[in-house]
């Protein structure tokens, strides 16, 4: 019986020391796991500041450059080539010219249709001297009545005779003119579709070349029917300007609003609105396409922070603002538009905050931050 007791009694001093030392382990366990986020290393992020400046409220579409005028020249006689006075690609001046067709049987037809006038107006001399002094005789009684009326109706005959002739010499040498093709506006010139001795017909469908206007010139562009009544607005309180952003070499060229369509295209529910370019660099070809901003007004004072700094949650937009001591705020922001990688932050956020722009990733409400690179003038350094 006291060997039983005795073994009994060393179970029980084994399983409370064996106890002790779990609850001992999980005790440091815990420990070990809050000691980490105590310890936790900060996030390097890149940060800017929230900045207070004038921003333009502006619509952004995809444009196509047009010509300010285009016309296709073609030959309104038929006749052989003689010259071609410019370069293909060329600028040409108004009323240049710019092909020589044959002129001689043009000229021909002037001698005839000038000799065929000489001879009427000398008939037409001649009947009216008649017709004059029958009207003396008739009143001696020598003629008949008969006889002076058919020579007063030949007289009127050959004064029309002769008014056709001058119609006719007019035509003639107006087909003569045409056969010296001027460029009735002043541009450029395209593909020369014809050569010097090729024989060129009289309105043929096929244009000998075509010239477009660039300076200036209009860019094209639609916008969503929902923007209209905005557009009418401010059109109505002054000239809107309009900017064409050139991708491939980063030029913007300035222009204003020129012409709102009269209709909604019903199938897209856009509208179709023109700017106007002077283009005196010739930046701005016809049929490229470039990046269009119609500014309608400007913001002042307005609180903007860069458009990476704006993150999409489960609650909508929000930013990381950067606390003293590199805590983190995580804020809920209302925007109001966009503007050269700038979004206004119309609330939610105070001038001279410093918001997160990089490194969001990593990031949680209870994170610390280090930053990368400082703000200068109120920007980061890497913007």
């Amino acid at each position: 019986m006291v060997c039983r007791g005795r073994k009994s009694s060393g179970f029980i001093l084994v399983m409370g020391l064996l106890l002790a030392l779990a609850a001992q382990m999980l005790l440091a366990s815990c420990a070990e796991r809050k000691e980490p986020a105590k310890s936790r290393a900060p996030v390097p992020v890149k940060v800017a500041m929230a900045v207070r400046k004038s921003v333009p409220v502006r619509i952004r579409a995809i444009g196509n450059v047009e010509a300010y005028a285009s016309v296709s020249v073609r030959s309104q006689v038929t006749g052989m080539l003689e010259q071609v006075h410019f370069k293909e690609g060329a600028d040409v001046r108004k009323g240049q010219l710019l092909f020589s067709i044959d002129r001689r049987p043009y000229e021909a037809a002037v001698r005839r249709a000038k000799a065929v006038l000489a001879r009427d107006a000398a008939q037409e001399r001649f009947a009216s001297v008649q017709t004059g002094r029958y009207a003396e005789l008739l009143k001696e009684g020598i003629v008949t009545r008969d006889q002076h009326d058919q020579l007063a109706a030949n007289a009127e005959s050959l004064a029309e005779s002769v008014r056709a002739g001058r119609a006719s010499l007019d035509d003639a040498l107006l087909q003569l003119g045409y056969c010296s093709i001027r460029s009735p506006i002043s541009g450029r010139t395209g593909n020369l579709v014809v050569q010097r001795g090729n024989l060129v017909k009289a309105n043929d469908s096929q244009a000998l070349v075509s010239i477009n206007q660039v300076s200036p010139v209009y860019v094209t562009f639609s916008v969503a029917e929902k923007e209209l009544a905005a557009i009418r607005k401010y059109a109505a309180s002054g000239t809107l300007k309009v900017e064409a952003f050139l991708t491939e070499t980063g030029q913007r060229e300035k222009g204003v609003l020129s012409f709102i369509d009269n209709s909604v295209d019903a199938q897209t529910g856009t509208i179709r609105i023109k700017g106007e370019f002077a283009n005196r660099d010739r930046n701005l070809w016809p049929g490229q396409f470039v990046t269009v901003f119609l500014t309608l007004k400007t913001i002042s004072d307005a609180v903007v922070v860069p458009s990476r700094a704006v993150q999409t949650g489960q609650s909508g937009l929000y930013v990381f603002v950067v606390k003293p001591g590199g805590g983190l705020d995580m804020r809920t922001v209302t925007t109001g538009g966009i503007h050269d990688g700038d979004t206004i932050i119309s609330k939610g956020l105070a001038p001279g905050e410093t918001v997160v722009t990089d490194g969001h990733l990593q990031l949680s409400p209870d994170s610390v931050v280090s930053v990368k690179r400082e703000i200068v003038n109120g920007k980061a350094a890497d913007r």
